[in-house]
C-alpha cells in the first residue's frame, strides 16, 4: 500500500467511523464495520486507484458491512424490514459532519483506564491495526485486542451517546483527550521499556491527531500548547541517538541536526498562543521546549527562564517530573548543591521513590559537585532500575566514565 493511500485512509477513518456511529449506533459494531471497510480500500485502491469522494466510498462500504453484521446477529425475521430501511440513500451520510472530537471524547470515556482509552484512541481515531497498536507498546496482539474489546463493552454498558457531552463534563473529558494524546507522544519519544528508544509510529501518530484536534478547536490554548510541545520536542529526535542507537543527553546533541522548520512552526504556536489564551500546563511545558530549542548551544540556555517557568508549572500542574525537572533547573541556577537538597526533600514522594530518574538526577548533581564515586553508584543503580535498554546502556557508560 503506498504512503499516500495509507495516510489518506489514517485520516478518514476517524470521519467514517464518526459517520456510522451518529446514524445507526452502536459503536462496536461500527469500528468493526470501518475496519473491514479500511481492509478493503487498502486491498481495491492501490490497483484501481483512489475514488474521487473516497470517504462517500468507504462509508458506503462501511455501511453496508455494518447492515450485514447487524442481520446477523438478530433476529431476521422480525428485523429484515428494519434493516432494509438502513440502507443509505445518500453515498455520503452526514457529509458536512466531521465527528472526530465527538470520537476522542467517546474514546476518553471516564468508565475507561488510560491504558484502554490511549488503545481505543489508537484503533478507532488513529486507524491503527489490532497488530500496530501490539508492536508499538511491545505487548501481544492478544493482549490489546482484548483491551480494545473491553473498553467497546464498558462504553456500551456505561450507556454513553455518541454526542458532545454536557457543557459541565467537557473540560473534564478534553483533559483526558488531551492527556492519552501526550501519553501516546512520550511513549513513542522516550519508550518506556524495550530495545529502541523512539517508536517514530506513536509519535508521529500523536502529533497528527493533535493537529487534527487544532483544527477543529483552534482557540483552545491548551490543544495548541501539546502540539507545540510535541512539535519542539520531536524536533530534537534526530540528534537524541547516536549512529549505534546509543542515547545522547540534551546538552551533548548536535543541534545542527535538530528539525529547524519544526521549531519554528512550535515556536511560533507557542509565542501565539501564550499572548492569546489562558495559561495552562502544557503550554508552559512547550514554552520550556522554546528555551532549550532557541539556545544555539547548550551553554546558552537561559536556565533562570526555565526555572521560573517551571516554579509556575508546579504550582498549576505539580507531578513527580515536573518536580524532578524544576531541581535540575533549580541546580543549573543555583549549583548542585541547591539541587541536591531540594533532591533529598522531593525523594519523600512516592511517586517518585526508587524510581530510575530520580537516581539519574541525583547522580549528575553528584558529579556536578564533584563527588564521582558517589554519583557513580546511582548512575548504576538507575541502569538497574529501568526498563529501557537504551537509557540503561546510557547510564552504564556514564557509571563507567566516573569508574
Amino acid at each position: 500500500m503506498s504512503t499516500r493511500v495509507e495516510g489518506l485512509l489514517r485520516d478518514l477513518a476517524p470521519q467514517v467511523l464518526g459517520a456510522l456511529v451518529r446514524r445507526y449506533g452502536g459503536f462496536d459494531t461500527c469500528e468493526d464495520a470501518v475496519q473491514e471497510a479500511l481492509l478493503a480500500a487498502a486491498t481495491q485502491w492501490p490497483a484501481e486507484g483512489v475514488p474521487a469522494n473516497p470517504k462517500a466510498w468507504l462509508i458506503t462500504v462501511a455501511s453496508r458491512r455494518r447492515i450485514e453484521l447487524w442481520k446477523r446477529d438478530s433476529a431476521r425475521m422480525r428485523r429484515e424490514e428494519a434493516a432494509a430501511q438502513l440502507e443509505p440513500a445518500d453515498p455520503e451520510p452526514a457529509p458536512g459532519v466531521d465527528d472526530t472530537l465527538t470520537l476522542l471524547l467517546l474514546c476518553c470515556h471516564p468508565s475507561l483506564t488510560p491504558v484502554s482509552q490511549v488503545a481505543l484512541t489508537l484503533r478507532a481515531v488513529g486507524g491503527l491495526t489490532t497488530a500496530e497498536i501490539a508492536r508499538a507498546f511491545l505487548v501481544p496482539e492478544a493482549t490489546v485486542a482484548q483491551r480494545i474489546s473491553r473498553a467497546k463493552q464498558r462504553i456500551k454498558a456505561s450507556g454513553a451517546e455518541f454526542r458532545m457531552p454536557p457543557a459541565a463534563e467537557r473540560a473534564e473529558r478534553m483533559a483526558a483527550v488531551l492527556h492519552v494524546l501526550y501519553l501516546i507522544f512520550n511513549e513513542g519519544y522516550t519508550a518506556s521499556s524495550g530495545a529502541a528508544l523512539h517508536r517514530v509510529e506513536l509519535t508521529s501518530e500523536a502529533i497528527r491527531l493533535t493537529r487534527q484536534l487544532r483544527e477543529q478547536l483552534p482557540d483552545d490554548g491548551e490543544v495548541a500548547g501539546l502540539l507545540a510541545l510535541m512539535l519542539l520536542t520531536d524536533a530534537r529526535r534526530p540528534a537524541r541517538t547516536g549512529r549505534d542507537g546509543a542515547l545522547i543527553p540534551l546538552a551533548e546533541q548536535d543541534r545542527t541536526r535538530w528539525d529547524a522548520e519544526a521549531i519554528a512552526e512550535g515556536v511560533a504556536l507557542i509565542t501565539e498562543t501564550l499572548r492569546t489564551a489562558p495559561v495552562g500546563p502544557y503550554q508552559l511545558q512547550a514554552a520550556i521546549a522554546a528555551v532549550h530549542d532557541e539556545a544555539a548551544r547548550a551553554e546558552d540556555t537561559d536556565w533562570q527562564e526555565i526555572l521560573t517557568l517551571y516554579d509556575l508549572l508546579a504550582s498549576i500542574a505539580p507531578g513527580p517530573m515536573v518536580t524532578l525537572n524544576r531541581i535540575v533547573a533549580l541546580a543549573m541556577v543555583r549549583g548542585p548543591e541547591a539541587g541536591l537538597a531540594a533532591l533529598a526533600e522531593a525523594e519523600a514522594e512516592p511517586a517518585l521513590a526508587g524510581h530510575h530518574r530520580l537516581h539519574a538526577v541525583r547522580a549528575h548533581l553528584l558529579d556536578l559537585a564533584g563527588d564521582r564515586q558517589a554519583a557513580r553508584d546511582q548512575y548504576e543503580l538507575a541502569a538497574r532500575r529501568t526498563l529501557s535498554v537504551p537509557e540503561q546502556r546510557y547510564l552504564e557508560a556514564r557509571a563507567r566514565q566516573l569508574s
